[in-house]
């Protein structure tokens, strides 16, 4: 089979090549499917650069999540009823990135007829990981205020369709002032540009000094260190990324005097904590709120898996528009 593959951890331009590899075969409890398509996350250009939790073992094949084909089942009751059946795909010890893949029955979700390639190629990432934060673990009510940074990315457009829906309020940092106006159509009660000034002082206008409860950041650095100092008497943070790789600063009074939490979350170590019918009913969220638009990805771009390298560096472009798709192989 083809597959993409880095020897070394560097840029995707630089180290990804598509090579033959032999094709996997299932174990006990794992299926093998055959993929079709397969998004570019910042998580896999991490991986690939050697800053993602998880590290690689190389020889590695990238790629986190996708949609495929069950084709063949190691062994196992919960494999045979996914035998045939079209499936979202998250990553265990093999990437997506390849016509072929293996991975644990119980990782494979069967997904909607209605739900398109693309879109289900992306179900898992960023759909899930904002319904988890902002439904199941900060649990955000109806009418308080959510700040996030980094909101005009797909996860952050998830975020303010996710607060018209449940009636939370957005609070939206961006770095580009043109991204304002894309989020206030689809519903931002709020847009914080980070050129008018630091991030706290903007949100303790915005809430007469008093900050806010909830807050979300994938950046780190000097954003998140912002998104930090904004929350208020007893506020909560979710750190979920680490796009600027730079570390976070918190005065130790407002850990002390203020009672704010500041907390990291990753979508894999948190399911894991989760049972199995939490998780079942959390995927069949997911997919309603994916078939009804809630949920669903912008698409900047398609390419086909041969031009890898090429679709990585788009991925990583300033103002691409939406979401890079691998178009990896057909129903």
């Amino acid at each position: 089979m083809q597959a993409a593959v880095f020897d070394r951890f560097g840029s995707p331009r630089e180290v990804l090549q598509v090579r033959e590899a032999p094709a996997p075969e299932p174990g006990r409890g794992e299926v093998r499917v055959r993929m079709i398509a397969a998004p570019i996350n910042p998580s896999d250009i991490m991986f690939i650069e050697g800053r993602y939790t998880i590290q690689a073992e190389l020889p590695a094949t990238p790629g986190f999540e996708g949609v495929g084909i069950v084709e063949a089942t190691g062994g196992g009751i919960l494999g045979w009823l996914r035998k045939g059946k079209r499936v979202a795909v998250v990553h265990d010890r093999k990437g997506t990135w390849a016509e072929q893949t293996i991975t644990k029955a119980r990782l494979v979700v069967p997904v909607p007829a209605s739900l398109p390639d693309q879109q289900a190629a992306a179900f898992f990432v960023n759909p899930a990981t904002a319904i988890a934060m902002t439904r199941h673990v900060l649990a955000v009510p109806s009418g308080e205020w959510l700040l996030q940074s980094a909101a005009g990315g797909e996860l952050g457009k998830m975020i303010v369709r996710l607060g018209k829906k449940f009636g939370f309020k957005t609070m939206n940092v961006v770095r580009r002032r043109e991204q304002s106006e894309e989020l206030e159509r689809l519903g931002a009660d709020h847009v914080i540009v980070e050129s008018d000034g630091p991030i706290d002082e903007q949100v303790k206008r915005l809430t007469n000094g008093k900050g806010v409860q909830f807050a979300i950041d994938p950046v780190g650095g000097q954003t998140g260190s912002g998104v930090i100092a904004s929350l208020g008497t007893g506020g909560r943070c979710l750190i979920y990324g680490s796009l600027s790789d730079d570390a976070v600063s918190v005065h130790p009074r407002r850990l002390i005097g203020v009672g704010i939490h500041v907390e990291g979350f990753w979508l894999g170590d948190w399911a894991k904590r989760q049972s199995i019918p939490a998780m079942l009913r959390l995927f069949k969220q997911v997919g309603a709120l994916m078939s009804e638009g809630t949920l669903t990805s912008d698409i900047a771009a398609t390419y086909p898996l041969a031009k890898v390298a090429e679709a990585a560096v788009h991925a990583v472009a300033p103002g691409k528009g939406g979401k890079v798709i691998l178009k990896i192989g057909e129903r």
